[in-house]
């Protein structure tokens, strides 16, 4: 065990010193031109936090919306929202270990059940992860075909099919169901009754809610794009797709503090297509600044709920 954390802390270190220095070389070759970008703030820096601290909102509802089908007892809205922006501000931690801890201690002080509430994190997350990489891949590989970059469009068809396949998992109940009860029963010796697994219509219909807050992330890295870089409206929408898809893998690096340095940087490789490398470094650079300032008023958000509620609970 105590190998284990060593490997994933190493792993986890050798990842952001090899993006560090992926950075600084970046930073040093293009040093000139990164002092000529006018990094003045404006008025669409308060508009990417508000958008920023958003769509984490928007996610914290859809997720108290899922725990309500599946409990079959209601989650008041804020009480979603604030269960959410505690779990959100712990990502910090390696492992996502403190987002399901958090809701964990929440679901034990509300009487929920703990296997339902870690069901309702995976589908959480499974919905987050397809809608940040299944409409994104073929997105950005068609709107490479369609620039002329000899891309064949019929190379995007079949890399779309092949995404679809995690969709057709994830709302297909009695697939889904094996795969949760798989795992399940060998971590906390239950399965899942099958009543409690979303239908296909309810699967489908999350997986368009989740994809408002990559919408809204999406508008607020377009943002700092127009602001920061010679980005025109052409670049819209490969950027916001590239943001969707860097924050995806950024998840996926479990190991790595809030996905530091790795969403940064696949960002920056697919941002390079439409903006110079050195406005591509610092749009993703002001991205991880907005969205830590971000992280603060969702911390002074939650602490006005949590202020606003009288009775004593474990931190959610």
């Amino acid at each position: 065990m105590k190998s284990k954390r060593l490997l994933r802390g190493a792993a986890g270190a050798a990842v952001v010193a090899i993006v560090a220095l992926f950075f600084w070389r970046a930073l040093r070759d293009n040093w000139a031109e990164i002092r000529e970008i006018d990094l003045s703030v404006g008025w669409w820096t308060a508009g990417t936090v508000a958008l920023f601290v958003a769509a984490v909102a928007v996610s914290g509802s859809l997720w108290g919306r899922i725990m309500t089908r599946l409990e079959g007892r209601g989650v008041p809205f804020l009480e979603a929202i604030r269960v959410q922006f505690a779990s959100w501000l712990l990502k910090y931690i390696p492992g996502h270990v403190g987002l399901v801890v958090n809701k964990l201690l929440w679901a034990k002080g509300r009487g929920t059940s703990r296997l339902l509430l870690v069901l309702s994190v995976v589908y959480e997350n499974a919905f987050l992860l397809i809608v940040s990489v299944v409409p994104m891949v073929p997105l950005l590989l068609a709107w490479r075909a369609l620039g002329g970059e000899g891309l064949s469009l019929s190379s995007t068809v079949w890399v779309g099919l092949a995404v679809l396949v995690p969709v057709l998992v994830v709302t297909h109940r009695r697939i889904f169901s094996l795969a949760v009860n798989a795992i399940a029963k060998r971590t906390l010796g239950r399965t899942v009754p099958d009543k409690h697994f979303l239908s296909f219509g309810e699967s489908l219909a999350f997986q368009v809610g989740f994809l408002v807050p990559r919408v809204l992330n999406g508008v607020g890295i377009c943002l700092i794009a127009s602001a920061l870089s010679d980005a025109g409206p052409g670049s819209w929408v490969p950027l916001s797709a590239a943001y969707a898809l860097a924050g995806a893998l950024g998840i996926l690096a479990f190991f790595v503090p809030s996905g530091l340095g790795v969403r940064e940087s696949v960002f920056v490789f697919f941002a390079v297509q439409y903006v110079p490398l050195e406005q591509a470094i610092v749009v993703s650079l002001a991205a991880r600044i907005l969205s830590t300032v971000g992280d603060a008023v969702i911390a002074i958000i939650y602490a006005g709920l949590r202020f606003g509620t009288r009775t004593k609970e474990p931190l959610r």
